[in-house]
């Protein structure tokens, strides 16, 4: 192979990796929305931390906690898209973390409105920073899509892993879960703030 063939090939090999980051349709926008809660542990440990409450709480919080807060934080996204500014999202989604671990770890049984109406409020800070964060080029209503069915999916994974609650040692392994988000939280928290 010649030098300048040589040369084409390396540089094409070279921009392999940039190819593969390009938004390829619209699909892209519902992949970038299913990865993004994903992408940080504030989000992740907050949102399963949903389905952990829901389970330890049985019916009807089992299935009313996961509805309220992907239908608030969608509510929350909207606002972040259209550019409304919230104050203090990062702080809000680290105190998510934080307050749900908590409840998880104290085995909390308020009434289920008002557990509900916590989800909800820290569901419009994680749907705003959400929103904001739509990538350039995007559909705005498939990345809004996938956001909100990895949110799902979230909450989902922890109703199953709290469905050990119906067992004495699977009440204790949640408490000392919830125990660990909340810690987890307070670091958030802490770096969030500062």
């Amino acid at each position: 192979m010649n030098s300048s063939r040589r040369l084409v090939v390396l540089l094409l090999l070279a921009a392999a990796p940039a190819w593969a980051h390009q938004p390829q349709g619209q699909a892209a926008g519902f992949v970038a929305g299913l990865t993004h809660p994903l992408s940080g542990w504030d989000h992740v440990l907050a949102m399963v931390s949903v389905g952990l409450w829901g389970a330890q709480l049985g019916p009807p919080a089992v299935w009313l906690l996961p509805v309220t807060f992907p239908l608030v934080m969608a509510f929350g996204g909207f606002l972040g898209l259209l550019g409304v500014p919230l104050p203090g999202v990062e702080v809000g989604i680290a105190l998510s973390a934080l307050l749900l671990g908590v409840m998880v770890a104290r085995q909390a049984r308020p009434p289920p409105w008002v557990a509900a109406a916590l989800v909800g409020v820290f569901a419009v800070f994680h749907g705003h920073a959400h929103g904001r964060e739509l990538p350039a080029g995007q559909s705005a209503l498939l990345y809004s899509l996938g956001f909100v069915v990895a949110t799902g999916c979230l909450h989902a994974a922890g109703i199953g892993i709290g469905l050990v609650h119906r067992w004495g040692w699977g009440r204790i392994a949640l408490r000392v879960t919830g125990a660990a988000v909340a810690l987890a939280g307070a670091v958030f928290v802490w770096r969030a703030a500062w």
